[in-house]
C-alpha cells in the first residue's frame, strides 16, 4: 500500500507538515481544495489497485470490471473522508487514516461482486476445486470422482442455503471473512459460526455414508474435518 502522496509542501519536515497541508487545502474553498480532492481521488485508486491485488485470489476481477471497482472505491472513500474530516483527531497520518476508508470500499464492493457472480450449482471444474481442499489427490482417480460426488451431494443436500453460500464462499473461494460479513451486514463471529455449523453438517454426512471414520485421526479423506476447512 502507498506510504506517500507523491507531493509535499516546500519545506515539509515530515508527516505532520504533509498531514497539515491536507487538512488546510481539503478544508479550503475553490481551486485548492478542488486540486485537493482530485489528488486524494488519485491517491486512493492507486490504493484500492494494490488493495484488490493484494485480494486478488478471489474472484478473478480484471480487466474493465478491476478499473470500475477501483474507480468506484475511491469515489466512494473520497466521499466518505470529506463528510468525516471534521472527526480526524490527528492520531496518525491523514493518508493512513484516509486509507482505511477505500480499504473498506474495496473490501465491501469485493464481497459483493463475489456475492452476485456466485454459484450454486458448481460445475465440474470447481467440484474438483473441492476435492483438492478436503485433500483427494488426482492420483486415486476413482477415489476422487467419488468423493467429489459425495461431497457435492452433502453440501447441496445437508446445508441450508445460507450455510451453503457461506461454506463455498468462505471455503472454496476464499473470501476474507471480513468482506463477507460487510456484504451480509453480518459480523465475522457470525459468519465463523455459520462455517462451523456447515463443517459439522457436512462431516456427519460424510461419515454416515462411510466417506469419512466416525472419530478423527485416520484416512487420507479425514482432511475434511480438519485443516482442508479452516
Amino acid at each position: 500500500m502507498p506510504e506517500g502522496n507523491g507531493w509535499a509542501e516546500p519545506g515539509s519536515t515530515g508527516p505532520e507538515d504533509e498531514t497539515s497541508r491536507w487538512l488546510r487545502e481539503l478544508g479550503s474553498v475553490g481551486v485548492i481544495r478542488d486540486r485537493a480532492v482530485e489528488r486524494l481521488h488519485e491517491l486512493l485508486v492507486r490504493v484500492a489497485y494494490a488493495e484488490s491485488r493484494r485480494r486478488g485470489a478471489w474472484p478473478a476481477v480484471t480487466g474493465q470490471e478491476l478499473d470500475d471497482l477501483a474507480h468506484q472505491a475511491a469515489d466512494d472513500a473520497v466521499l466518505a473522508v470529506i463528510t468525516k474530516l471534521p472527526q480526524f483527531r490527528g492520531e496518525s497520518r491523514f493518508t493512513t487514516w484516509a486509507y482505511r476508508f477505500v480499504v473498506v470500499e474495496v473490501s465491501t464492493k469485493l464481497g459483493r461482486h463475489f456475492w452476485q457472480h456466485s454459484k450454486i450449482a458448481l460445475d465440474r471444474d470447481d467440484w474438483e476445486r473441492v476435492a483438492d481442499r478436503f485433500g483427494v489427490g488426482p492420483e486415486d482417480h476413482a477415489l476422487r470422482r467419488e468423493f467429489v460426488d459425495a461431497v457435492q451431494s452433502a453440501i447441496e443436500d445437508h446445508l441450508s442455503k445460507h450455510q451453503r453460500q457461506v461454506f463455498l464462499a468462505i471455503v472454496i473461494d476464499r473470501l476474507p471473512a471480513e468482506a463477507l460479513a460487510i456484504t451480509l451486514g453480518s459480523n465475522r463471529n457470525a459468519i465463523y459460526k455459520t462455517v462451523y455449523d456447515a463443517r459439522r453438517a457436512l462431516r456427519a454426512a460424510l461419515v454416515a455414508k462411510g466417506y469419512l471414520d466416525p472419530a478423527p485421526g485416520g484416512g487420507a479423506n479425514e482432511a475434511v474435518s480438519t485443516g482442508a476447512i479452516e
